[in-house]
């Protein structure tokens, strides 16, 4: 048999040994005591439940330091003494305190071990007061490699914010950093310098002025949040605002961007409301209405902090005045207002347990994208924009990492995350059910941490099939699947390879010019055709390669 290569996927495929084998001759990455510290439940930590936190702290431009104190409030759920704190080097916890009383605690690397004394009964709300300081890790590349940001505006006025996604928020302030363990509602209490504004997540509470001339903002949020939700931004900030009429009611909207890019942002930000209208459409009433939603001017890129999401996209449409998805549709949208808007709903709505399936964070806000773009702009301008965004993907190393060791997968969850699910749509083929779909993963899993197999199973059942090997071929393997088919004596032969044994996605192909949807195993299949069936092609939205086989 002599094979000859035909292209489908529309993408840039490089098949070579490594994406043959799929899964085979990767080199394991080892893990060390402190990625698992991090990473997983450990017994220091599955004993209690966290309900409340007040972080309280002073940021001093000066010296680039925090100091301060958080109170945890908790949930006894079974009865131990020790508990873990997560802060990371180069800060350090002064003193911790339970009624009234001075713990003992030992540092293990970025874990503190703290020795409680009180009876932790189950069932009891306890709560303990952690004090601390330093100077926090300066952030390198953010948001990417995140920490502190310490710049200044054009007029020399501080510009600080914290972004820390992946690397935790401890690096900035004591918490139990597990994603699994969300806590009900905070407060945040954040001195600054007198010329300066304080901007994090909830509602502004109250401002008060303090006789050494500083001032502290105290924000309040209602809703779970996920630790690295989290955030500061401080600098010489003007505001204006905005009701939007949703499907919960009015959802107060505000906007901080420095002093001098105002008249920018009134421009920039009348994408705010475009996007919440796109966004309730597909996925459902915006999930923290009690906190309102706000857009800050960060000194970064930007970053999806619930209901305070960071924004750094110079004020252009596009990324950065570029197209990624080289269609054209790319530019019809600011990026950073979608992209981590669209996080608002996966991500802070819908929250992974570990960090290992960061996906359902950015494979469905990837998609995001491209819903936006066809509620605007009809159907096939969203479908070109999601396939243009494929030249992007690396198929690398799977898109789901190691668990319990604080490991992402692949870049992959993004562009080619967005194209499994714009594929699986295709396998859905019913828009009005495909919304439903949405909507509901957003009411089901309201305010909730989940695992990939939750979600899994959510869309297995409203979709009606198993779609274990589905999302195990797209998540936990990097090869493309490859659709193999041939013509001889009027039947077309066809089957999945470069795919999991179990692979068996029924896939929507064109015969001359007619449509007709064909389910493929991996072994060989075989239906009649006319001599004339020769034109073979595969639904271009679908994620895969096909291959004809002649003699």
């Amino acid at each position: 048999m002599k094979k000859y290569l035909n292209f489908i996927c529309f993408s840039f495929l490089v098949f070579n040994g490594a994406n043959a084998q799929g899964l085979l001759g990767k080199q394991e990455q080892s893990f060390t005591r402190q990625d698992t510290l991090r990473g997983s439940i450990t017994k220091e930590r599955a004993w209690w439940d966290v309900k409340y936190y007040h972080l309280d702290i002073k940021i001093n431009p000066a010296d680039s330091t925090i100091t301060g104190s958080n109170t945890i409030k908790y949930q006894v759920l079974q009865e131990y003494k020790t508990m873990q704190i997560d802060l990371q080097n180069p800060m350090d916890i002064y003193k911790v305190v339970q009624d009234g009383k001075v713990l003992k605690y030992k540092r293990e690397g970025n874990a503190f071990f703290v020795e409680l004394v009180a009876s932790q009964t189950p069932g009891l709300i306890k709560e303990l007061t952690v004090f601390y300081g330093g100077k926090p890790k300066v952030a390198v590349n953010p948001p990417w490699d995140g920490g502190i940001t310490w710049k200044k505006d054009s007029n020399g006025n501080p510009f600080i914010a914290s972004s820390c996604q992946g690397l935790g928020a401890s690096v900035w302030w004591p918490n139990k950093d597990h994603m699994y363990d969300e806590v009900d509602n905070m407060l945040i209490s954040v001195n600054v310098p007198k010329n300066l504004v304080n901007v994090s997540n909830g509602l502004l509470k109250s401002t008060k002025q303090l006789k050494d001339g500083t001032k502290t903002y105290n924000w309040y949020v209602s809703n779970p949040i996920n630790n690295y939700g989290v955030n500061i931004n401080i600098g010489d900030y003007v505001s204006f605002s905005e009701k939007y009429k949703g499907e919960k009611g009015d959802l107060d909207c505000s906007y901080y961007v420095l002093r001098e890019n105002l008249a920018k942002a009134k421009i920039q930000f009348k994408e705010v409301p475009r996007m919440l209208k796109a966004f309730e459409h597909w996925f459902g009433p915006y999930p923290f209405y009690e906190d309102s939603y706000k857009l800050v001017e960060a000194p970064y890129l930007g970053m999806e902090h619930q209901s305070c999401v960071t924004y750094g996209n110079d004020f252009k449409n596009g990324y950065r005045g570029r197209d990624l998805s080289g269609t054209g549709w790319g530019m019809k949208f600011d990026f950073i207002i979608i992209h981590e808007s669209g996080h608002e709903w996966f991500a802070n709505n819908i929250t992974y347990k570990d960090i290992a399936d960061m996906w359902i964070h950015e494979s469905f806000t990837n998609y995001s994208e491209s819903l936006f773009v066809e509620y605007y702009y009809g159907k096939e301008a969203g479908f070109e924009y999601v396939r243009g965004i494929r030249k992007g993907i690396q198929n690398d190393i799977p898109i789901i990492g190691k668990y319990g060791v604080n490991q992402e997968g692949s870049g992959d969850m993004y562009n080619k995350g967005g194209n499994m699910l714009h594929t699986l749509r295709q396998i859905v083929n019913d828009d009005v059910k495909w919304r439903t779909i949405l909507r509901g993963l957003n009411s089901t899993f309201y305010h909730q941490t989940v695992t990939t197999e939750q979600i899994v199973g959510y869309l297995s059942q409203q979709v009606g099939i198993d779609l274990n090997p589905f999302f195990n071929q797209y998540l936990r393997d990097t090869r493309i699947p490859t659709l193999e088919y041939y013509f001889k004596d009027n039947q077309l032969g066809y089957r999945w390879t470069n795919c999991v044994p179990d692979f068996n996605m029924a896939v929507k192909v064109t015969l001359n010019d007619k449509e007709e949807w064909i389910k493929p195993k991996t072994e060989w299949n075989t239906m009649s055709v006319t001599a004339e069936n020769q034109k073979f092609e595969i639904d271009k939205n679908f994620y895969v390669a096909g291959f004809n086989i002649t003699e």
